[in-house]
C-alpha cells in the first residue's frame, strides 16, 4: 500500500475518490478543451520525457501520454504527495507511456536535466511561498536545457467575477496560499528559480492563468 509523502503543503487524499467528478464542475465543463491547449503549449514530440507536477488523478497526465511512443522512449510522469491520487491514477491511466509515482513537489526524486517538458496544473495555490520556491527551483533543475515549462493556476484576478471567486476561495477555504497566488506571485516566482521571463497565454474564469517559460539553454 502506498503511503503519502511529508510536505508542508496541502495534499488531498480525502478529495481522491470524488476528484474525477469535483474538477469538471468547479472548471464549468471546459476541462478537456483548457487540457488539450496547455497539452499545445508543450509542443510535444513523441520521443519527450514529461514531468506532471501534483498531478492529482492524472486526468491531463494521462492525456499527455496519448501523444507520446513507448517504442520511442516517450514517457510523462505525473507526481503527487497524496497516495490515494496516485493510487487512482495507477488504477485508471497507467500504461507504458504514463507512470506515476508519490512525491512531494519540493523533493522531486529524479536526476538533473532529465525532462523535456514539465507541467503542473491548480497545484502551486496550494503550497506556500517557500514552497512555490523551492518547487519552481525542482523543476528547473530536473529540466534539460531548453526544457519547457507550463504553469495553469490561481493568478491575480481580470474580472469582477475572478474576484469574487478568488478571493471567496482564499476565506472560505481558509487558504492563505490562495491569496499568493491572487497578489500575482507565481510570474516573478517563475523567474527567481532561473527561467526565462514567463508568457501569460490566457485567462480562464477571470482568474485562472496560463503561463510558459523555459529554462535558458545556457544557465
Amino acid at each position: 500500500m502506498l503511503e503519502s509523502i511529508p510536505t508542508k503543503g496541502r495534499t488531498l487524499d480525502h478529495a481522491a475518490g470524488v476528484y474525477d467528478l469535483v474538477e469538471p464542475l468547479i472548471l464549468l465543463g471546459k476541462e478537456k478543451t483548457i487540457n488539450e491547449n496547455l497539452i499545445r503549449l508543450l509542443t510535444l514530440r513523441t520521443t519527450d520525457k514529461i514531468l506532471d507536477v501534483g498531478c492529482g488523478t492524472g486526468v491531463l497526465t494521462g492525456m499527455i501520454s496519448k501523444k507520446l511512443d513507448a517504442g520511442k522512449a516517450g514517457l510523462v510522469t505525473g507526481i503527487d504527495a497524496a497516495a490515494k491520487m496516485i493510487e487512482g491514477a495507477r488504477k485508471k491511466r497507467k500504461s507504458t507511456t504514463c507512470r506515476f509515482e508519490v512525491a512531494a513537489a519540493e523533493n522531486i526524486p529524479f536526476e538533473d536535466n532529465t525532462f523535456d517538458s514539465a507541467i503542473s496544473t491548480l497545484f502551486f495555490h496550494h503550497v506556500d511561498l517557500n514552497l512555490k520556491q523551492k518547487t519552481l527551483s525542482e523543476i528547473w533543475r530536473v529540466l534539460k536545457p531548453g526544457g519547457r515549462l507550463v504553469i495553469s493556476d490561481m493568478h491575480r484576478p481580470a474580472t469582477f467575477m475572478g474576484k469574487l471567486v478568488s478571493h471567496v476561495s482564499r476565506w472560505l477555504l481558509f487558504q492563505p496560499e490562495i491569496g499568493e497566488n491572487i497578489r500575482g506571485v507565481l510570474p516573478p516566482l517563475i523567474e527567481m528559480a532561473g527561467f526565462d521571463p514567463p508568457m501569460l497565454h490566457a485567462m480562464y474564469f477571470g482568474y485562472i492563468a496560463v503561463f510558459s517559460s523555459q529554462k535558458p539553454v545556457r544557465s
